[in-house]
């Protein structure tokens, strides 16, 4: 069960927050404006096993910034292939279509920030290619 929503600053583990792999692999939102009342973006972490992918989508209003902890991933900035390895960070900018891959051979885990929050959640991403996992998607913002 998520945490519930608050509106001063507070703690939120990983073990917390229910995996949502609606899009593929483990994400979780981590700090959001459901789970802390955050106003100027959200915080998430995510495990991708090997051979597994986030689906392609882009950001119309944020930017996405990503930091590998663990493993390697291959990041598709509208198609080019970028790769990334422990210790590397990427900004993607608004509005580029991006699909993150582990093409290695070992568990992937990352962390990650958007910001600036868009108008409203359902609007925060927009995807472009087949859904992969099931379930719902990652809710961000709104009342729990």
């Amino acid at each position: 069960m998520p945490p519930a929503p608050r509106t001063e600053p507070g703690k939120v583990a990983f073990t917390d927050v229910e995996p949502n792999r609606r899009r593929g692999g483990d994400l979780r939102v981590l700090l959001s404006p459901k789970t802390c009342g955050a106003t100027a973006g959200f915080m998430g972490a995510g495990t991708l096993l090997p051979g597994e992918f986030v689906s392609e989508h882009y950001h119309p209003y944020s930017e996405e910034f990503f930091y590998i902890v663990r493993g390697q991933m291959t990041l598709r900035l509208d198609g080019q292939p970028v790769k990334l390895s422990a210790g590397d960070s990427f900004m993607v900018p608004k509005n580029v279509r991006h699909r993150m891959d582990n093409d290695g051979e070992e568990d992937l885990f990352a962390v990650f920030f958007l910001g600036p929050l868009a108008p409203r959640p359902d609007l925060g991403h927009v995807d472009t290619e087949e859904l992969p996992g099931e379930g719902g998607l990652p809710q961000v913002g709104g009342r729990a």
